[in-house]
């Protein structure tokens, strides 16, 4: 039987396309090994979001070359598309597939393999213009949550970012191939989707618009509301997450929408980069913190105590010691439940690669510290408050805590928490318990639950 290792760099989006790679190469014979081992096939499923995430990206396609220098190495993704050229003069890389042609990996090894494959390298053209959606579709997702891709590409052009470049411009998928997925994944016994995607915010946007494609959050938000209702109604689903969102599409409307579908969750990821005005300008992003700040009160005053979540970058160019100042205080002000912080890293081909005013790393260090300690004490905090209350966990694992075994998992919100495994107690990944949280296990993050009741999956 023939080997095949597969290592993922980047994103959820990125997971779940390797997910899929590897679930149309498994149907046609081959078995997957651990990537440390030898293998017949590497799949490197790459990242370019920064210059260290192509350095990783061609780190892992040398290695795969130096474990089996008789294997096949196939570079997938975005680092295929931001720099093709150094791309095909690799000596490591065996066959390259660009974005919106990795549903077609199987077709292209084999003919590298058979000698038919008159290039190394294999890109869609019309991803910076309109490209179409390429539809893939996972069946078993090996776990309890299961993340579904809704929509490719970005039209954002953020300084920083070089994704608009990676991913092309903005495509979605239509409602009823992500509604047949949701329903073969509740077969399989999923009960927790993740809608996700490059900028979910834009899905919908470009059905029957000829030329650019404007952001428009009243129709991005009737598109996505209408696939969150129906996707509501498959059976076997009870909760629906939303990974990140776009700000600007929590209209009053929109939130009020959100708010009337139970299977929702109240855990929003909305990117925030900057508190200071100055600095979201140098970004160019399209809202001011003022607006941010209206947008989660908004949710707020629909939706009890939402878990709110976002990402924070130190350390951007030009940002002096008072702009961090305000971003602090802007973070402390509004008191999320988590914050990933991230150290500006300069991205070849982007604006603010070229802006004045690079911030030295040790001053990005620095203020990174300040904010990882801030988001660690908001974090704990936002979890203690559910002490005491009666909360779902949707059990997804078993672990060891303090030398005792636990089933752990996720409320709506994202709080972890987990039942012990004791006096007969036996549940199957899937299974969704209820009761009270009655404090943290000691030395951890974690919420211990008395359970009342249980309902075990029938997987």
């Amino acid at each position: 039987m023939k080997r095949a290792a597969y290592h993922n760099l980047g994103c959820k989006v990125n997971s779940y396309e390797l997910d899929v790679m590897r679930q149309i190469l498994e149907a046609d014979g081959y078995e997957t090994v651990p990537f440390e081992e030898e293998a017949d096939l590497y799949i490197i499923n790459t990242c370019s979001v920064t210059n260290i995430a192509d350095r990783k990206s061609r780190q892992m396609l040398h290695r795969a070359k130096k474990m089996n220098p008789d294997a096949l190495v196939v570079a997938v993704g975005c680092y295929v598309e931001t720099d093709p050229d150094r791309v095909e003069q690799d000596p490591a890389i065996d066959l390259a597939i660009g974005n919106n042609r990795k549903g077609e990996i199987l077709d292209l090894i084999r003919a590298r393999l058979e000698g038919r494959g008159e290039r190394t390298i294999y890109r869609d053209e019309t991803l910076s213009a309109r490209p179409e959606y390429e539809d893939m579709q996972l069946a078993a997702p090996g776990h309890t949550r299961a993340y579904i891709k809704i929509q490719d590409g970005c039209n954002q052009f953020c300084s920083y970012c070089i994704i608009p470049f990676a991913r092309g411009r903005i495509r979605s998928r239509r409602p009823g191939e992500i509604l047949r997925e949701a329903a073969a994944l509740a077969g399989r016994g999923i009960r927790e989707i993740v809608l996700t995607g490059i900028h979910v915010s834009s899905y919908g946007l470009e059905w029957g618009v000829e030329g650019p494609v404007p952001f428009d959050p009243v129709k991005s938000g009737n598109a996505l509301l209408d696939l969150l209702r129906r996707l509501s109604g498959v059976p076997g689903i009870c909760r629906i997450r939303l990974s990140s969102l776009e700000p600007r599409i929590m209209t009053e409307d929109f939130v009020r929408g959100l708010a009337e579908i139970p299977e929702v969750c109240p855990h929003f990821h909305l990117s925030l980069q900057s508190g200071c005005d100055a600095t979201l300008r140098r970004m160019n992003r399209h809202y001011t913190a003022k607006e941010y700040k209206e947008i989660v009160e908004r949710i707020r005053r629909h939706m009890a105590e939402p878990a709110m979540t976002t990402d924070v970058i130190c350390g951007f160019p030009g940002e002096t010691e008072e702009e961090f100042l305000e971003t602090r205080r802007f973070l402390e002000d509004i008191s999320f439940y988590m914050i990933h912080v991230f150290r500006y890293s300069a991205r070849r081909g982007t604006v603010a690669e070229k802006l004045k005013g690079q911030v030295r790393e040790r001053v990005k260090a620095d203020r990174s510290a300040v904010l990882l300690d801030m988001t660690r004490d908001q974090a704990r905090a936002y979890r203690e408050s559910f002490i005491g209350r009666r909360e779902e966990l949707l059990i997804e694992e078993t672990r060891t805590l303090n030398g005792r075994t636990w089933y752990t998992g996720h409320t709506a919100r994202y709080v972890e928490g987990a039942a012990e495994a004791a006096g007969g107690l036996s549940l199957r990944p899937g299974s969704l318990v209820r009761g009270r949280f009655a404090g943290f296990i000691p030395g951890t993050d974690v919420l211990r639950m008395e359970i009342e009741e249980a309902e075990q999956s029938a997987y």
